[in-house]
């Protein structure tokens, strides 16, 4: 199956978050099966990378982390993720919280565990995880907004009141 069977609306998305996770998840070498993965932040970002890991054959158990990609924006401790990693695990942010985070050296040189980031990838890895989520049939969980709901779809947002993406259905808005 190849990416232009994702449909149009819950596949968009994935060209933002999907990229965001997968690319990180390649590069880290997140992708064994079996091994356990923790994700922080379940939202637009969070709920994709765990649809990719599950994909991936990864699995979750608390305390026996292997990876964790932590996809929180906001300002949060890392020590309690740093907690959760067995030795030699890896957390991965993706998020970008708009002060510094504190990071706790002592358990990672004693659990020789890596903290890493990632943006996201460039053409040929995006059209690979396109192709790699036609197959495994992911798709982002969204809701299909028309542009006059806008400005309602940013008061929502700054209240946290939306699950996971708002997308735009530009074209039935515009033959109205």
């Amino acid at each position: 199956m190849c990416s232009a069977f994702l449909p149009p609306d819950s596949g968009a998305p994935l060209l933002c978050a999907g990229i965001t996770v997968y690319s990180p998840m390649k590069y880290y070498g997140m992708t064994e099966p079996g091994k356990h993965l923790g994700v922080a932040g379940l939202g637009g970002l969070g709920h994709i990378a765990v649809k990719i890991g599950k994909a991936f054959g990864l699995k979750s158990a608390m305390g026996t982390m292997d990876y964790i990609i932590d996809t929180v924006s906001a300002v949060h401790a890392l020590a309690p993720l740093i907690g959760l990693l067995k030795l030699n695990g890896k957390l991965i942010t993706v998020g970008l919280p708009n002060m510094p985070l504190e990071l706790p050296i002592f358990p990672l040189v004693l659990g020789r565990k890596l903290v890493g980031g990632s943006d996201f990838g460039g053409i040929k890895e995006t059209q690979e995880m396109l192709d790699f989520c036609a197959k495994h049939n992911i798709t982002s969980e969204i809701e299909m907004i028309k542009m006059d709901y806008i400005n309602t779809a940013m008061e929502r947002l700054a209240k946290a009141d939306v699950r996971y993406q708002f997308v735009i259905d530009v074209g039935n808005s515009l033959s109205q």
